[in-house]
């Protein structure tokens, strides 16, 4: 594997899977050299608009993500989202093995809802994943609504 199943990797998406650490995304990019070895490149505890401040438009870089939020006034639920971004100035030969790629990184990272695919930090924008988390997780009680 190409470094996605590193120490310091695997420890970050355990403390996004713990309810007991405030760390809620990490994003995985590769290393400048060499350049095919993939590294942690940061993690944070702002969600996920602090983490597409993070994204490289320059890079292929993979994320995970933990999401809470209310179905209702009673409930909250946590969710999980893989990211794939692929920053629209990345070198074509890295934009075409990203969905391979991604495959290794997803053994590491494999308990999420959704897999969001971005070229655009727009694409993040996180009223918009929480819906398709939603649909993702099945009830609803919001009738729909974001």
């Amino acid at each position: 594997m190409s470094g996605a199943n590193s120490p310091e990797i695997l420890e970050a998406y355990e403390k996004i899977r713990s309810d007991k650490d405030e760390t809620n995304w990490l994003l995985v990019s590769y290393a400048p050299t060499p350049g095919n070895k993939l590294v942690l490149s940061a993690t944070g505890t702002g969600g996920i608009s602090e983490l597409a401040e993070q994204l490289d438009n320059t890079q292929v870089q993979y994320a995970y993500v933990r999401v809470e939020y209310a179905n209702d006034a009673e409930s909250k639920r946590i969710k999980f989202a893989f990211v794939v971004w692929i920053g629209e100035n990345a070198k074509v030969m890295r934009k075409a093995r990203a969905s391979l790629e991604a495959g290794e990184v997803k053994k590491v990272l494999s308990h999420y809802s959704i897999q969001v695919e971005a070229n655009d930090k727009g694409d993040l924008d996180e009223g918009e994943i929480v819906k398709r988390l939603r649909k993702a997780g099945g009830a609803d009680y919001n009738g729909g609504r974001g």
